[in-house]
């Protein structure tokens, strides 16, 4: 099975190996672009937000909490997103903003991967990075 370019917890390796894609590696965009991250954070979203509305139909900058995120599928999302991204959020990114959009997600996963090196495929060349 290729390795898939986007750190992930062992769950989610299942997954993608049982048929489910990463919509944005499979559409050929790099692992951490924007495109591709905001992608992957729909899916999280649509797994494990609980939203009362399909992510795909949401900007980017749209507020999730009118969306119906709610505290509990706050929770939700949060853990998915660190099985998917292989990442802990701090407790400095366990607010609302850090929660509000997937702007703000995107952002809020950018500045955990650059505290990681290690956890970057583009610093990485073993996790799909250049050499």
């Amino acid at each position: 099975m290729q390795q898939n370019a986007w750190p992930m917890a062992a769950g989610m390796a299942d997954r993608m190996a049982d048929g489910m894609t990463d919509a944005g590696t499979a559409a050929g965009l790099s692992p951490w672009s924007d495109g591709a991250l905001v992608a992957a954070i729909r899916l999280v979203l649509a797994d494990c937000g609980g939203l009362g509305v399909d992510p795909a139909r949401l900007a980017a900058e749209d507020d999730l909490y009118t969306a119906g995120l709610t505290s509990h599928g706050c929770v939700g999302l949060m853990l998915g997103l660190e099985e998917r991204f292989d990442v802990e959020f701090p407790e400095r990114l366990l607010n609302r903003r850090t929660f509000e959009s997937i702007a703000a997600i995107r952002e809020a996963l950018r500045g955990l991967v650059a505290a990681d090196p290690i956890a970057d495929p583009i610093a990485d060349p073993m996790n799909g990075g250049p050499a």
